[in-house]
């Protein structure tokens, strides 16, 4: 059995409460030490991996940030040298595996996937909201009237954890969701179909994926009858989610390496 690396107390982000922010699921604030562990992005598109290491070394300037999990891992110091964050919306085992698996001789930590988490709903939100599909703000206890009135989440892959994805985007926008595969267009217009059964008028179609191609998005919007918001991309909610899973594969090192009693 490959043994954790000894993360230290020093090693380890200082978890801060901010102070009260308008809306729910927001993510919490994190002080990163300078010292910390490198960020590696990996399994996304070489452009977003490049904007959002741009994004997080903004949030947390000092840190080393890679874009690309082909980076010179076996030369890097630290115990652990670095945290390599998959860039998955939807747990993928055998991408997972693999990862741990290459880097298991190396003292490297590998975090979980994005998704599903109310951040990676927030940045689906504010996509359909920047197409003039859904509101921006929102108000608790209140109907909200949104420019859609139903959403197809299209998702590379529908499973547990897309759904999941789908009653959180749902419970933000106070309108039904249902989850589609992407390149399924039977699936995509049955999903269209069902919510125009919940009465949807004009329902959006919510590209659950950091790119797509602006083909087959425009083929799957008109499969699913749909105006389409953006793919996710480098969404500063989603580079928010990269270093939450990069701080919680921190800290779960070091609670098995036995440093903290849970």
């Amino acid at each position: 059995m490959t043994e954790l690396p000894d993360v230290t107390p020093d090693a380890l982000p200082t978890r801060r409460r901010a102070g009260r922010r308008g809306g729910r699921h927001r993510g919490g604030s994190f002080t990163l030490p300078p010292d910390s562990p490198a960020v590696v992005l990996a399994g996304g598109p070489p452009e977003v991996m490049a904007e959002m290491a741009r994004i997080i070394t903004a949030m947390h300037p000092g840190i080393p940030v890679h874009a690309g999990a082909d980076a010179e891992l076996s030369l890097m110091d630290g115990d652990p040298a670095a945290v390599v964050v998959p860039l998955l919306l939807t747990p993928d085992p055998a991408v997972e595996t693999a990862l741990r698996q290459g880097l298991a001789e190396l003292p490297i930590l590998v975090s979980e996937g994005l998704g599903p988490h109310p951040l990676l709903a927030e940045a689906l939100h504010m996509r359909l909201a920047e197409s003039g599909l859904a509101r921006a703000d929102r108000i608790r206890m209140m109907s909200m009237v949104t420019a859609a009135d139903g959403v197809v989440l299209a998702c590379r892959a529908v499973d547990e954890s897309a759904e999941v994805t789908s009653v959180l985007l749902a419970s933000r926008l106070a309108v039904p969701v249902v989850a589609a595969p992407l390149g399924d267009p039977a699936a995509l217009a049955a999903a269209a179909e069902s919510l125009r059964g919940m009465g949807s008028h004009r329902p959006a179609l919510s590209p659950c994926a950091l790119d797509v191609d602006e083909t087959e998005l425009a083929k799957a919007a008109a499969d699913a009858g749909a105006e389409p918001a953006r793919p996710l991309g480098a969404h500063p909610a989603v580079a928010q989610l990269a270093v939450l899973r990069y701080v919680e594969a921190l800290e779960a090192a070091y609670y098995q390496s036995g440093g903290l009693e849970e």
